[in-house]
């Protein structure tokens, strides 16, 4: 379990790394810095994002979901702010950095740990 953290961890710096080349306007200038803005990114999206989310929901709800892509980059951008080395543009900067950090994110993470399992259970009702 608590590998599997330290890979995602290490993944979504690498992602982080890997930003720049697709979004000139998101700058990371060291390792260490993607692994601070990684682990800050987690923290905030596991603690603040719920929240935001709950508290945004009937805009989100009216516009289709689409209000999560701008907490999204609303935050991507507040953690940029936070952490030095790690500078993110603007508005559409964040919002399309945190677009592509997710999908880099996402498609690493796949590679690495493979689909999804799922699991079914039967019920027996012959009991």
């Amino acid at each position: 379990m608590a590998r599997n953290l330290l890979l995602v961890w290490l993944i979504n710096a690498l992602a982080l790394l890997a930003l720049p080349y697709v979004v000139p306007s998101v700058q990371v200038e060291s390792f260490a810095t993607a692994l601070v803005a990684a682990l800050l990114l987690g923290l905030v999206n596991t603690l603040i994002r719920p929240l935001l989310v709950l508290l945004t929901l009937p805009v989100t709800l009216v516009t289709l979901g689409l209000f999560v892509f701008v907490i999204n980059a609303l935050l991507f951008w507040f953690v940029a702010s936070f952490v030095k080395g790690f500078a993110v543009a603007g508005f559409w900067s964040a919002f399309f950095g945190a677009i592509v950090y997710a999908t880099i994110s996402w498609a690493v993470s796949s590679l690495v740990f493979g689909p999804p399992r799922v699991v079914v259970v039967r019920h027996d009702d012959r009991r």
